[in-house]
């Protein structure tokens, strides 16, 4: 049985980037509602949380470098659908979202949450995008804190002070 975490780090002064895929837009629409409450809930400013729309998972790791790159963010948040077809094109895709986030955080040292999912099925993204506690939006956006968290105490990487996220603020 899998079980998050039960700890809950704090959002306070973080500021955040959620990269949301448009392709799935139900799905991810559940997904960035789910971060944007997740990170609420443990504090973070409406003001310090920037929604960015990314074509697709494919997209997202460009976009997530190009985030992490800018010292603006102290975490970036992915997220996105993939939802099995006809061909083998779903595999390719989320193959390459999911490694490509991995490399954005190893290379720029800015932790990334991983909220792509990869179903079989409509029915089973509608599910974990879900409002509520599973919301796989909320989860990852909760790892992306703990990372920042976790990077700090190991004397990792902090945003430069006095630089704020521009832009549309949600």
């Amino acid at each position: 049985m899998k079980v998050a975490p039960a700890d809950r780090p704090s959002a306070r002064g973080l500021h955040v980037a959620i990269l949301s895929s448009a392709f799935n837009a139900p799905v991810v629409e559940g997904l960035t509602a789910g971060a944007k409450e997740a990170l609420a809930e443990m504090g973070a400013r409406t003001r310090d949380v920037e929604v960015l729309s990314v074509p697709g998972a494919f997209e997202l790791p460009l976009a997530a470098q190009a985030a992490a790159r800018t010292g603006r963010f102290d975490a970036v948040i992915a997220l996105g659908a993939v939802i099995r077809g006809e061909t083998d094109h779903y595999e390719h895709v989320a193959r390459e979202a999911a490694s490509g986030l991995a490399a954005v955080s190893l290379e720029t040292g800015v932790p990334v949450g991983f909220g792509v999912l990869t179903v079989e099925k409509e029915a089973q993204a509608l599910a974990r995008a879900a409002p509520g506690p599973d919301n796989k939006g909320g989860e990852a956006a909760r790892a992306a804190v703990a990372m920042v968290h976790l990077l700090r105490r190991l004397g990792g990487r902090r945003r430069r002070a006095g630089r704020r996220p521009k832009g549309k603020r949600t």
